[in-house]
């Protein structure tokens, strides 16, 4: 069984800051990618940053020179810091976690940017 804790979300005014966190738990081995989606009311899933094990990372553009992810292997745990914040980041945050044979998914937290 494999568990995924996150935390983090808030609601915060516009220009603000959040970091995010994820750990992962259980029987879960060889974790290659580390990640983090959003989901916003009427819309999609998408990829908002993840990084592999050998740090390599990707952004979607919308976020990118504002949000930064970073992982502790040692103990399963992937972080999203997010500067600058817009109304436009509103959304259910979800993290995900791949080996090179399954994905897991967190449970969501929600991140709401308002003034």
């Amino acid at each position: 069984q494999v568990q995924l804790v996150e935390s983090g979300g808030d609601l915060v005014q516009p220009g603000e800051s959040l970091r995010l966190s994820c750990t992962a738990s259980g029987n879960i081995f060889s974790i290659n990618y580390m990640g983090w989606y959003r989901q916003a009311p009427g819309k999609e899933r998408e990829l908002v940053a993840r990084i592999s094990s050998g740090d390599s990372t990707n952004y979607a553009g919308s976020v990118k020179g504002r949000f930064t992810i970073s992982r502790d292997n040692a103990n399963n745990t992937v972080y999203l810091h997010m500067n600058s914040l817009k109304p436009g980041d509103t959304a259910v945050y979800y993290c995900r976690v791949s080996t090179p044979y399954d994905a897991y998914w967190g449970q969501g937290t929600q991140v709401t940017v308002s003034s």
